[in-house]
């Protein structure tokens, strides 16, 4: 997901007006969780987030936080928990599976990992690695009495680096694996940001992104505007962005830039920082449980590159979403779907 997306958000949110609440970084859980919608009705397009909602201890190196989930239907067979992408976005991205899952019949989790905006958020740089958010995430299945006989784990983009190093350490405990959006390499993202993303836009709009870029300007609204009108719309959400929906108005102003900024990187034209040489194509073939790859033609990330994963693990399918970007699930809607629940169905019956 994208940082400069949340000032662009912000400053949307400004000029409609949009009461958003902000809670400082330390503001405690439990105040947080009554801005969350209650379990009193149904999910519904205006409500989709309800359920049983649970706070979960987390113990890390710099001592014990808790994490938000929050329940949505009741199937003992089929439980998805959802990895949001980011670093640091929120579970809001997903509030869409409100309107499709349930009717499917399927058991999900919304999740906000450590330090994302429901969830704790400590001042602890050393927790914003990889192996620690794997370490998380057993913790988190623990709690909620996850397994092998109806745990599929979800992760779009960030959240699918992490779906990947989960099962990479602990696939025993899956019955499926779906990764959507992400690539199985940041250096061969890289590439195709600045191969094929990057070349297709206006030779002049480069150069003067590449300029902002390397002087490092990143608060400049020009680069914000540049990114908008030749990047965002076109790769991240495919809607004028005065029509992005409110959930993922909400999920970028939300998103938390102290863990972002050192694990992403801050520019916008490739990824850098902590997760900058992360690559896992070579250990692809390790993956024996039943696995989805989602793509999306307009994708930020290589589709291409996606459907080789799909054969590179060992039980592989992979679903492209045709008019989709980076959040297919709201640009492509009825193929993201479609795709992903007849995967779990598939997998449940034993058909797949």
């Amino acid at each position: 997901m994208r940082y400069l997306v949340t000032l662009l958000v912000m400053g949307v949110l400004a000029a409609c007006g949009t009461d958003t609440p902000q809670p400082p970084s330390n503001t405690p859980a439990e105040t947080v969780l009554d801005m969350v919608p209650s379990a009193d009705a149904p999910p519904t397009k205006d409500n989709p987030v309800v359920g049983e909602g649970q706070m979960i201890p987390i113990t890390t190196s710099a001592g014990t936080f808790e994490v938000w989930t929050k329940r949505v239907g009741d199937n003992p067979d089929i439980k998805v928990l959802l990895l949001h992408g980011g670093p640091a976005m929120t579970h809001e991205i997903y509030e869409i599976f409100g309107q499709h899952f349930p009717d499917a019949g399927i058991e999900f989790y919304y999740y906000d990992q450590l330090g994302s905006y429901f969830s704790d958020q400590p001042d602890a740089p050393e927790l914003w690695q990889t192996a620690r958010f794997v370490d998380e995430v057993e913790q988190v299945r623990i709690a909620l009495d996850l397994g092998p006989d109806n745990f599929y784990l979800f992760g779009q983009s960030w959240g699918g680096i992490l779906a990947l190093e989960y099962a990479l350490e602990h696939q025993d405990n899956l019955k499926g694996l779906i990764i959507s959006n992400m690539m199985a390499s940041i250096p061969d993202y890289n590439d195709y940001a600045a191969n094929v993303l990057m070349a297709d836009m206006d030779p002049a709009v480069l150069a003067e992104l590449q300029a902002l870029d390397t002087a490092e300007d990143y608060a400049n609204p020009r680069y914000e505007q540049l990114l908008i009108e030749h990047h965002y719309v076109d790769h991240i959400l495919r809607m004028p962005v005065e029509q992005w929906p409110d959930e993922i108005n909400r999920a970028f102003s939300h998103l938390n830039s102290d863990i972002y900024v050192p694990m992403q990187g801050p520019s916008e034209l490739g990824a850098r920082g902590i997760l900058g040489d992360w690559d896992r194509k070579a250990d692809l073939s390790q993956i024996t449980v039943p696995t989805l790859i989602i793509g999306a033609t307009h994708d930020t990330m290589d589709p291409a590159h996606m459907q080789w994963m799909a054969g590179e693990v060992q039980n592989g399918r992979f679903h492209l979403c045709p008019n989709g970007s980076h959040l297919s699930q709201y640009d492509d809607e009825d193929n993201f779907f479609a795709g992903l629940i007849d995967f779990i169905q598939a997998v449940d019956e034993g058909t797949f």
